[in-house]
């Protein structure tokens, strides 16, 4: 192989959007486990910094009422059963706002990774995932080494703050001098915060190391070869022009479809030589004028040379004409605002056309059949 071939075959160009948009769909985006870690420990101490007087006093209380009447409780079914209820409710209450706090910081976490966009094919069936050579290289590879490491940074991260934590709270009074039962609460209180600011602190660090090692090895696998840019430029072009051949398919389609009703107009109003709309009007069928046909420049003249041949009368009127032209619709009927003016074009053309539309009848007739 050439030195000019090697250099193609490398991946050397950036992801274009479709790239990156199949990568998102296919779940293949920057994603580490230690930030949605970091923000559900964050959530948590950002709730027990503020709820945990609250739900301190909450669970006091209920303890001093359930001590206090303890040696009144008789031991029962019922009794026991309404007892666990109780303390159930009272330590749900004062663990609810962390839950939800976690619950919403994992799902945030999980948003902002995948920029909130499900990737379904992220969880579909792959027969390749069943190969076991697959699986070793999966592995054994740069990318495990990297997660592997960040694993030990996590122990090493989780034991230092434990480590420093506990020496910090050895030195507190409850373990060197008596001190009040109340105060086992607030001992409980800063251990939480303290063990949690500096796990916090500890694996915000990693997290980050984690992310940006993920955001540059997802950049990395996205990178594209020359050839591949190549070729989907081609499919890009190909695919628009397929689309525009449909859309002029469409229109020269709808152009023979308006051409086919314009013989059974009730008239043609032109502006003169830009604009030409047909219009239809049955009693008893029609709530309103119909637009039969319109078109502008070329097309204009064939819908007005054809209704000349067939002599389907003509206005030329360059205020309605354009409107009707811009606000009508083929098929439809016409805007409500345009109806005087219409109405007052179709008087004068029923009044002056009369051997036309006794002609026009008979027309339509066999145009249906």
């Amino acid at each position: 192989m050439s030195d000019h071939d090697q250099d193609k075959d490398q991946q050397t160009e950036q992801p274009t959007e479709k790239r990156l948009e199949e990568a998102m769909e296919q779940g293949q985006f920057a994603k580490s486990p230690e930030l949605t870690v970091v923000m559900i420990l964050a959530a948590a101490l950002g709730v027990l910094a503020f709820t945990a007087g609250s739900s301190a006093d909450t669970v006091a209380r209920y303890a001093i009422a359930m001590f206090t009447g303890f040696a009144r409780i008789q031991v029962e079914q019922g009794t026991i059963t309404s007892t666990l209820t109780e303390m159930i409710l009272a330590g749900g209450q004062a663990m609810l706002p962390i839950l939800v706090a976690c619950v919403g910081a994992a799902m945030l976490a999980g948003g902002l990774q995948s920029g909130f966009r499900l990737s379904p094919k992220a969880i579909s069936f792959r027969p390749e995932s069943l190969n076991p050579m697959t699986g070793f290289g999966r592995v054994f590879n740069k990318a495990a080494l990297v997660r592997s490491g960040l694993d030990v940074l996590k122990c090493l991260a989780i034991g230092f703050a434990l480590y420093l934590g506990a020496r910090t709270l050895l030195q507190d009074p409850l373990f060197t001098a008596p001190v009040e039962a109340a105060y086992l609460s607030t001992f409980l209180l800063q251990a939480s915060i303290t063990f949690l600011s500096r796990l916090l602190f500890s694996l915000g660090i990693i997290a980050a190391i984690g992310y940006g090692w993920e955001k540059y090895k997802t950049s990395r696998d996205l990178m594209m070869t020359r050839q591949q840019v190549k070729d989907e430029h081609r499919n890009n072009e190909g695919n628009a022009q397929m689309k525009a051949a449909m859309r002029r398919m469409a229109r020269r389609l709808l152009q023979k479809q308006m051409l086919a009703v314009v013989p059974t107009a009730d008239v043609i109003v032109t502006n003169p030589t830009h604009y030409a709309v047909a219009l239809k009007y049955e009693r008893g069928r029609d709530q309103a004028p119909v637009v039969l046909a319109k078109g502008e420049n070329q097309f204009a003249r064939r819908i007005k040379a054809l209704g000349a041949a067939h002599g389907v009368p003509t206005v030329e009127n360059k205020p309605v004409a354009r409107l009707l032209f811009a606000l009508g619709a083929v098929g439809e009927t016409i805007p409500p605002q345009l109806y005087q003016a219409v109405a007052e074009i179709l008087a004068v053309v029923y009044r002056l056309n009369r051997h036309y539309f006794h002609e026009l009848k008979t027309r339509r007739l066999s145009a249906a059949s």
